[in-house]
């Protein structure tokens, strides 16, 4: 069975986006549950025995890791195609709605800096924002304009027609900072973030995010705001 390596849900949204594909598919698989390391304890050039503990089950010392066997994939988007090639419903069946959802993931896997920069994924906080930058605004009417033309060409209610694919996992971190931002969006794409927030590996990822008691100094901060409110468990 599949193994996969994530680290705090509160904070990793990189591990999010295979272990919410894999739950919402019903793809099985075993969770890897490895906590954030202290930073100041590691060096992250390190090898596994005397840097980052992360090294010894990844070979670039990070989140997600899958492990099929003898075989390692390290980084969210190979993660993904490696399952396609087992799971025919990783991508949609369409070659249209499948070469628009490629691309959406790879946007998302590469793009929107601003967008984690300022609004770094935090499940259990409500943040208020100084200002929306220029270059935040950029980041959401960009947001806003792919999600309605998926939405729109291909029918919905998910991105890329009726099922839910991967594009849609690439995207669910982006849900929960809209939630934990107050980010405000159009109609059309506020209700897609609300679906996707709605799914029922979603909701358990953030049942889980809420209970965890670590707090990583490194991932406390908001960039232009304040915390008004903490979900997380003491």
């Amino acid at each position: 069975m599949y193994e996969l390596y994530i680290a705090n849900k509160n904070y990793s949204s990189w591990s999010l986006r295979p272990w919410l594909l894999m739950r919402q598919l019903d793809i099985p698989f075993h969770e890897r549950f490895m906590q954030f390391p202290d930073k100041s304890a590691a060096d992250p050039g390190a090898g596994a025995e005397t840097g980052h503990p992360f090294r010894a089950f990844s070979p670039t010392g990070r989140v997600p890791c899958l492990h099929d066997g003898e075989t390692v994939v390290w980084d969210s988007l190979a993660i993904v195609e490696y399952l396609a090639e087992q799971h025919a419903d990783v991508w949609p069946a369409d070659a249209r709605a499948r070469a628009w959802a490629r691309c959406a993931a790879a946007e998302m896997h590469a793009g929107f800096a601003t967008l984690r920069e300022r609004c770094s994924m935090s499940c259990g906080i409500r943040v208020r924002l100084d200002e929306i930058p220029p270059a935040l605004a950029a980041d959401l009417a960009r947001l806003t304009e792919l999600w309605r033309e998926g939405l729109a060409r291909f029918g919905g209610p998910f991105l890329a027609g009726a099922a839910f694919t991967a594009v849609d996992a690439f995207y669910g971190p982006v849900a929960l900072r809209i939630q934990t931002y107050s980010l405000v969006l159009d109609e059309v794409a506020a209700a897609y973030a609300q679906r996707l927030l709605a799914l029922p590996a979603m909701r358990a990822w953030y049942e889980g995010a809420l209970a965890e008691t670590f707090r990583d100094p490194s991932h406390e901060g908001v960039v232009g705001g304040m915390v008004v409110e903490d979900l997380r468990a003491s």
